[in-house]
């Protein structure tokens, strides 16, 4: 059940990204609450407790910014831009690739931490989409009525 439930949690998250105009406490909190793996709810690491520290600050997008790192240790920055009133911020897994090669997760906003969190909440999306097993898959066996057939003609 709870699996479906955290199936159900990105697109809401990033709905309500959307149409925040602003962060606040609560929308952070909520963030943390349903789309934080790492985050220890329980006992408390280094790097939760200087997340806490600046969401009581209210330093969003270092929040952010820390929360991506802390979730998603294989993804970065791509790139950081503002452009006609809106913050475009891209996340990648391969950032020294050049643009056209890579596949990296865009999102935009009025406010640049809602921009990095939208990212980020897309990001956790896909990792829900297309999780990989553990076990590598063995591709299934051909249809038994399957038989290969040449036709080049070599005469």
């Amino acid at each position: 059940m709870t699996a479906v439930l955290r199936r159900l949690a990105p697109p809401s998250l990033n709905q309500q990204l959307r149409a925040a105009p602003a962060m606040t406490r609560p929308l952070m909190l909520d963030i943390i609450d349903q789309a934080c793996r790492r985050f220890p709810s329980r006992g408390r690491s280094e790097r939760s407790a200087h997340i806490t520290r600046l969401v009581d600050a209210e330093a969003w997008t270092d929040a952010a910014l820390a929360l991506i790192e802390l979730e998603l240790p294989l993804w970065q920055v791509r790139r950081i831009a503002y452009d006609e009133g809106e913050w475009h911020c891209a996340l990648s897994r391969e950032r020294e690739l050049p643009d056209w090669l890579d596949a990296a997760v865009e999102a935009r906003h009025a406010d640049l931490a809602l921009a990095l969190l939208s990212a980020f909440i897309e990001v956790q999306a896909l990792a829900v989409e297309v999780s990989r097993p553990s076990v590598p898959t063995v591709r299934p066996a051909p249809d038994p009525l399957y038989q290969p057939v040449a036709c080049e003609n070599f005469s």
